[in-house]
Formats: C-alpha cells, sequence, structure tokens
C-alpha cells in the first residue's frame, strides 16, 4: 500500500521513535509532525492535550496516511482510545511498548517510571504493566524540567546534569529499581546524561525498538506493508508548527535524517 505513515508529537522528542520506524522498516514512507510551537504538552489540562492532539491529526490526514503513530506519552494516555474510536485507520500509541520492553528487562520486578506531570498523573504505564504482571512494582516520577531543556537543544553538559540528578533522585535512592521506563519520548535525547547518573544498576527504557515491531506488525496485519519492489531509500518529511532551528540541528546530528525536508506549518 502505497500511502506513508503518519507521526506525531507535542514536540522533537517523537524523532526517537521515528529513528527507529525508518530503521526497522526502510521501504516505508513517513510524515512526522511535531507541534513545538505549543509543546510542552504535559502539564497541560486534558482538554487542551486532546484539541491539540486532534488538530495534529486532522493535518497529517490531508496526506493519506495509512497508520498513525502517536509519538507522544502524554496524548498516547489521554486521547489514544478516543483516537482509535473514531479514525478508520490503525493507530499505535507508544505506552504499551514500553511497558512490553520493562516486563522484559526487569528481574526485580520493580520499575521505575519517569514522564510528564499528565502522563505520571494518569497511570497509563502502571496499568500497562499489571496488565501483563500483576506483581510488578512501580515508582512514578515527573519531570516537568527534562522536555524544554530538550526542546531549547541543551542536551548534555553540566546543566543537563545537574537537572538530571535533581530530578532522578528518588529513583536513585530505591535499590530495588533495575528498570526505568523513559515516559516521555523527548527522554531518549538525554538518555547518556540519564545512564551516566543512574549508572549499571539500572536499565533505561526507552519505548521506540517495542514501538517500531508493533508498527511493523500491525502493517503486516492489516497487509499495509509497501508494495514497491525497488525503492529508493528517502528521509522522511518532518513538519513543525514552531522554530527550525533546534529541530533542524537534532535531525541531522543525532538522527541523521541529513535530507529530510524540514517545514514550519501551521494546523490552526
Amino acid at each position: 500500500m502505497e500511502r506513508p505513515i503518519g507521526v506525531i508529537d507535542s514536540g522533537i522528542g517523537g524523532l526517537t521513535v521515528l529513528y527507529e520506524l525508518k530503521r526497522q522498516l526502510p521501504k516505508e514512507e513517513f510524515v512526522y509532525l511535531g507541534d513545538t510551537l505549543r509543546c510542552p504538552y504535559g502539564s497541560k489540562e486534558a482538554d487542551e492535550v486532546r484539541q491539540y492532539t486532534w488538530e495534529m491529526v486532522e493535518y497529517l490526514l490531508t496526506f493519506d496516511i495509512k497508520l498513525l503513530v502517536v509519538a507522544c506519552n502524554t496524548a498516547t494516555a489521554i486521547v489514544l482510545d478516543e483516537l482509535k474510536q473514531y479514525l478508520s485507520i490503525p493507530i499505535v500509541g507508544v505506552i504499551e511498548p514500553g511497558a512490553r520492553a520493562a516486563i522484559k528487562s526487569t528481574e526485580t520486578e520493580h520499575v521505575g517510571i519517569i514522564g510528564t506531570e499528565n502522563t505520571i498523573s494518569s497511570q497509563a504505564y502502571e496499568y500497562a504493566l499489571k496488565q501483563i504482571n500483576p506483581n510488578i512494582q512501580t515508582v512514578g516520577v515527573a519531570c516537568p524540567k527534562f522536555v524544554p531543556l530538550i526542546e531549547s537543544g541543551r542536551i548534555s553538559g553540566p546543566e543537563a546534569k545537574q537537572i538530571v540528578q535533581e530530578s532522578l533522585v528518588t529513583i536513585m535512592n530505591d535499590s530495588s529499581i533495575d528498570a526505568l521506563i523513559l515516559g516521555c519520548t523527548h527522554y531518549p535525547i538525554i538518555q547518556p546524561v540519564i545512564e551516566n547518573v543512574l549508572g549499571k544498576r539500572v536499565t533505561v527504557l526507552s519505548s521506540a525498538l517495542e514501538t517500531g515491531a508493533e508498527v511493523s506488525a500491525s502493517l503486516t496485519f492489516y497487509n499495509m506493508h509497501t508494495t514497491k519492489e525497488k525503492f529508493p531509500i528517502s528521509d522522511p518529511l518532518i513538519l513543525t508548527t514552531g522554530s527550525l532551528s533546534v529541530l533542524q540541528r537534532l535531525k541531522d546530528e543525532i538522527f541523521h535524517f541529513t535530507n529530510s525536508q524540514v517545514k514550519q506549518v501551521s494546523i490552526l
């Protein structure tokens, strides 16, 4: 099926998911939309998150997408079920894949979860984890300073390390935790800093790998894989509602989408 896959996020964090999707599904075409103008979503009211998510979805539907990836934990927690109810295309969120990754990793059955205030308060990860293994014990910590730090491009150095250390005191002090879910797709961008602060005792997990596997399985189930015999490897189309500068730098330096076209768009 020669139609693109759509990926939405509150900002630049979803590029971590997009990178893994493109790695696992090189023949597929992708359109990414990050709402950097109104980022972060994590501290906003649920009705605002719902409205903004629907505006992104409706914009991407104009590209005739065949599948939608909600690469935002806050939007997944608040709006995913509603999107599945009203849209006629397959939809994949990032919370259930992240939970599966943690179940595979943990030996102590004690899992830490860090995310935005909305994601942590929703307890969506706790629910997903306990659906798989009722014995899992969780500690959730909101890290509201992470997304503004990342969106500004300050992803390394002493300031980033200090903010990470201050935010993860609870996780650092709980010796039973051996797996940490990065419950926001922005967070893998500072994963090296997080791993440096926590040390080798804790396995730090992004949902990107499992999300890629779930998208691949959905394409197979719905018989939606691209059927092109010969294909040029094309970088995704990357759209943003806000500034291009940080997005342009990160998509080149970290994700190597050097040939991606980056455009600023209005979705209102």
